[in-house]
This record gives C-alpha cells, structure tokens and sequence, in this order.
C-alpha cells in the first residue's frame, strides 16, 4: 500500500465494519497512525529495500472520527470510513494533520473507547486494533506507474492526476 501526501487524503481510505458493541452505549472512534520499523526506504528494481536509518519520529496525533461520539447501534448500521483523515510532511504543520516522514513504512491502529464525551477520552479504556494488512510506505511522489492508475480510476480526489497527467499541473 503506497500513500501520496503533502496535504493530502490518505488513499485508499481506512474503512472498518463494526460488530459487537452496545446499542445504547456511546463510542468514540479514533485513528493513529505509528512507524512500523526504524528504516527508511527506496523503491529499488521494483521493490523496496532498506535505504537506512528511520529519520527522527514526528509528533504523534490522534484523529477522532467526526461522527463521534455515536452509539453503538449508529457505528454498526454503516461502514465506518476514515476517508477525511489528512497527512502531511510539513513538520510545522499547524493544522492538527497526521505528520509522517516520507520514504518510511507505517501501520494505521483503529481505537475504539467506549465514551459519551470527548473530554472524556484521557480517562476512558482505549480498544486498539492493528491489521497488519494496512501497513504502508508513504511517499510524496508514487514510485510504480501502476499504483498512479490505481489512484487515477480510483480516488476521487486525484482530479490533478486526470486533468495533466502524472500528478504534474499545468502553469499558467
């Protein structure tokens, strides 16, 4: 799984189907997102292969799903999507957007808290769930031609790639 950001959607989105909670209860649903190992990466003969030592963390944020807190019957009835999750490279990013480094492999954790208030989340039980599956290496320019068409027939908001090609805007 490839990832293009500099301000960007994360693509594909993070997508979960919920089972198992209390109707009645409120849940809060969270997404946060932890480098998987301590490398750095280059796409090398069409794969990637270790390029050296991770660059130094980024602070680490939490993003809280906008329809939280929802009940449990609320979170079951639909597809619960992360789709407006924003990354960025820019360490000065003042936004609350999730920091990463490029070149760098990351694994997504999905945390549900049971919790009927937001103020409420520093006190409250995390359930922290990993797929393994999700793990990603984020890039800023996508390494395979393959993953730009994926995007391109894909993600809506890759309106750049359709209209010029390749990522690149026309100048004026």
């Amino acid at each position: 799984l490839l990832l293009f950001f500099s301000t960007r959607r994360m693509f594909p989105p993070f997508k979960a189907r919920i089972s198992g909670l209390d109707k009645q209860a409120k849940y809060i649903m969270l997404m946060d997102i932890v480098a998987a190992d301590d490398c750095r990466y280059k796409f090398h003969n069409g794969r990637w292969v270790v390029a050296g030592k991770a660059d130094p963390e980024m602070p680490k944020r939490m993003y809280i799903h906008p329809d939280s807190p929802s009940t449990g019957e609320q979170w079951m009835q639909k597809v619960v999507s992360f789709h407006k999750l924003k990354l960025t490279n820019n360490i000065s990013d003042k936004h609350g957007y999730t920091i990463l480094n490029s070149m760098h492999k990351y694994q997504p954790r999905f945390h549900l808290v049971r919790a009927s208030d937001i103020l409420k989340l520093p006190y409250s039980t995390f359930r922290t769930y990993v797929f393994k599956e999700t793990e990603f290496v984020a890039v800023t320019a996508y390494q395979n031609e393959k993953i730009t068409q994926l995007k391109i027939d894909n993600n809506p908001f890759a309106k750049g790639f359709r209209d010029s090609g390749a990522g690149k805007r026309d100048k004026k």
